[in-house]
C-alpha cells in the first residue's frame, strides 16, 4: 500500500515540475566560436534532463563491460567451492562409513578444490587414520597447529595419535600446550591431570583439580571425592620419609570422603603409632560401619601393640556388631577367635558362610582352624583343594584389572578413584585341583561332595600302597595307642620305605603376637586378570607382627 502511495507521489512531482517548467519564460543562449543558439528555458531544461539520463546509460554501459571478467572469475570459484564442499561433505559421510576408497578420493578432490582449509585438513586426517597412514595424520595434524582456527582441534589430534602409539610423553605436551592455549578445554585438562598422576605429582594434580572446579569441567562431589584420592596417594608415598606430613594429608583426605578406605587405614595406623589409639578406633569403626574391609579390621584389631589374643578378639566382634555380622566382620571374629584357640567361637560364626557357598576367604580360614585344633593334614588339604575351585573374594578392581592393592588411578585409563571394592567375576573354566592331591595316597571321601563341610574327623579309605598280606599286628598296636592319630591316612600302620613316604604339603605358620604396629612399604599394586583362576590368599594368611 505505501509503495503505490510513493509512486503515485513521484509521478504527481514529476507531472508538476514538467507543468511548472512550461509555464517559465525566457531563453537560454549558448555562444560557440562561430554559432549562437537561442532556446527557450522549457526546452532546454528537457535537453539538460535527457542528456544526464544518457551519460548514466552510456557509464553503466561501460562498467558493465569492464566488470564482466571478474564477475566470470568470481561465479567460476563460487561453483568450484561449492563441488569442494560437496566433495567433502560426501568425504565425511564415506569416512563414516568406512568406504576408504570413495573418502581418499573425495579427500583429493576436496583439497584439490578447496585447498589446505581447516576442513579440507581434518578430512585428509580421518582418511589418514581410517587407512592406517600415521604419517600423512601426522601431518595434517601438524598443519592444522599452524593456523590459530584450527591449532586446538590439531593439538586434540596429535594428541590422540600419540596415546595410539604409547607415546605418553608426547600425548602430555600436546595436551599441557592445549591447556595453556584453551583452559576451559575438558579434554586436555583430564590428560594432564592423569599424566601428573602417573608421574606422582600429587600436588600439581591438586591444583588441577581447583582449576577444573573453576572452569566448571566436574561437579564439586567428585572434586572432594578427587582431592581426597590425591591426598591419599600423596601420604602414602611420604609415610615412610614423612609421617607427619601423612598423618596431615590422610586426616584431610578422611574430612572429604569419611569412609575411604585407603585414608582411614592409613590415618588410624600412624594414629596408632602415636598412641592415640581411642581416634583411630573411631576413624575406623566411622568408616568400616559403611565399607566394611579386611584391612580396617587388620588395622583396628593391631592398633594396641601389647593386646593380648582375648583381648583382639574382643575388638573383632566390637567390628562384627557394627557390620551386623556380614562376611567380612564373620571372617575376621573367626580369625581372631583361632589365634585366641576359641574354635567353638569361631566354627559358630562361621557355619552361615560354610551353609552358603564358602568363598576362598572361608576354606583357607577352615584349613587354618584344623590345623590349629586337630592338627587334621587329611582336613586341612581337603579346605585347600575346595579353597582352588571357591567363589573368589572381593578385591580392588579397575577397568577389568585385579589389584593386590589400592591405587589412586586406573593403570588402564588413568581415571582418578577407579579402584572399586568388589567381587571379581568368576573364572569360565575352573582350574585343575588334581595337583592338590598327588602327594596323597587317598583322596578324602568327603571331596566328593560339596555341599556341606565336614566338622568331623573323616577317616579315609585304606593305603592303596598297602600290601593286601599286612599282618593285623601293628593296627592292634596302633589301637591301643593313647592317642590315635585318625585322620592321617597317609601314615601307613607299617614302617614304610623311605622312598615310598608321601611328602607333607607345606602348612601355614602359627601366629605370633604382634609387639607393634608396623606400617605397610608404599608399593604399585600388582594386577592380573578377573578371570584369573589363581588362588588369591592375600588376605588370609595371619600376618606375623
Amino acid at each position: 500500500m505505501w509503495r503505490i502511495l510513493i509512486y503515485i507521489a513521484v509521478l504527481c512531482a514529476i507531472a508538476f515540475g514538467a507543468v511548472w517548467l512550461s509555464t517559465l519564460s525566457g531563453e537560454v543562449t549558448i555562444l560557440l566560436p562561430d554559432y549562437v543558439a537561442n532556446i527557450d528555458l522549457p526546452v532546454a531544461a528537457a535537453l539538460l534532463i535527457l542528456t544526464g539520463l544518457a551519460i548514466a546509460v552510456i557509464w553503466w554501459l561501460v562498467a558493465t563491460i569492464l566488470r564482466t571478467p571478474f564477475r566470470m572469475a568470481k561465479s567460476a570459484k563460487v561453483k568450484k567451492r561449492a563441488k569442494g564442499l560437496q566433495a567433502l561433505s560426501r568425504g565425511m559421510i564415506a569416512v563414516g562409513a568406512g568406504d576408504t576408497g570413495q573418502a581418499r578420493r573425495y579427500a583429493k578432490q576436496a583439497q584439490k578444490l578447496l585447498g589446505d582449509e581447516p576442513l579440507t585438513l581434518l578430512l585428509n586426517a580421518q582418511v589418514a587414520q581410517v587407512t592406517g597412514d600415521l604419517t600423512s595424520a601426522d601431518a595434517a595434524f601438524r598443519k592444522m597447529t599452524a593456523n590459530k582456527e584450527t591449532q586446538l582441534l590439531g593439538l586434540r589430534g596429535l594428541f590422540v595419535e600419540a596415546r595410539r602409539q604409547n607415546d605418553h610423553e608426547a600425548a602430555y605436551t600436546h595436551a599441557r600446550e592445549a591447556a595453556l592455549l584453551a583452559p576451559a578445554a575438558g579434554w586436555a585438562n583430564e590428560a594432564v591431570l592423569e599424566a601428573q598422576c602417573m608421574k606422582g605429582a600429587w600436588t600439581e594434580a591438586l591444583e588441577m583439580i581447583d582449576r577444573r572446579v573453576a572452569f566448571g569441567l566436574i561437579d564439586k562431589a567428585t572434586a572432594k571425592r578427587q582431592r581426597a584420592v590425591l591426598l591419599t596417594a600423596n601420604a602414602l608415598a611420604v609415610e615412610q620419609s614423612a609421617p607427619d606430613t601423612a598423618l596431615v594429608d590422610s586426616t584431610r583426605a578422611l574430612k572429604y570422603a569419611p569412609t575411604l578406605v585407603p585414608a582411614a587405614t592409613l590415618a588410624a595406623r600412624l594414629l596408632g603409632q602415636r598412641g592415640d589409639a581411642r581416634k583411630a578406633s573411631k576413624i575406623i569403626e566411622k568408616a568400616w560401619s559403611v565399607n566394611p574391609h579386611p584391612d580396617l579390621a587388620e588395622t583396628y584389631i593391631y592398633l594396641k601393640a601389647n593386646a593380648s589374643a582375648q583381648g583382639r578378639l574382643k575388638r573383632a566382634e566390637t567390628l562384627g556388631r557394627l557390620s551386623n555380622l556380614d562376611m567380612e566382620g564373620r571372617l575376621i571374629i573367626a580369625q581372631t577367635a583361632v589365634e585366641a584357640r576359641e574354635f567353638s567361637r569361631a566354627r559358630d560364626v562361621l557355619k552361615p558362610l560354610l551353609d552358603e557357598q564358602p568363598t576362598i576367604r572361608t576354606c583357607l580360614l577352615m584349613a587354618d582352624l584344623e590345623e590349629a585344633e586337630h592338627g587334621a593334614v587329611g582336613l586341612v588339604r581337603e579346605w585347600v583343594a575346595r579353597a582352588a575351585r571357591a567363589p573368589r573374594d572381593s578385591a580392588w578392581i579397575a577397568d577389568g584389572i585385579v589389584a593386590e592393592q589400592w591405587a589412586p588411578f586406573s593403570p588402564v585409563s588413568g581415571h582418578i578413584d577407579a579402584f572399586k571394592w568388589q567381587t571379581p567375576p568368576d573364572s569360565q573354566s575352573l582350574p585343575d585341583t588334581s595337583a592338590f592331591d598327588l602327594d596323597m595316597d587317598e583322596k578324602p571321601e568327603s571331596q566328593a561332595s560339596e555341599a556341606e563341610p565336614t566338622f568331623i574327623d573323616v577317616t579315609p579309605a585304606e593305603d592303596q600302597a598297602t600290601p593286601p598280606e599286612q599282618p593285623a599286628e601293628p593296627e592292634q598296636e596302633v589301637a591301643k595307642a593313647p592317642e590315635p592319630e585318625p585322620i592321617l591316612a597317609d601314615t601307613p600302620a607299617v614302617d614304610p620305605e623311605p622312598e615310598t613316604e608321601a611328602p607333607q604339603p607345606p602348612l601355614q605358620p602359627e601366629a605370633v603376637e604382634p609387639i607393634a604396629v608396623t606400617p605397610k612399604p608404599v608399593v604399585f599394586p600388582e594386577f592380573r586378570a578377573p578371570d584369573d583362576p589363581g588362588v588369591d590368599t592375600t588376605n588370609t594368611k595371619k600376618k606375623k607382627r
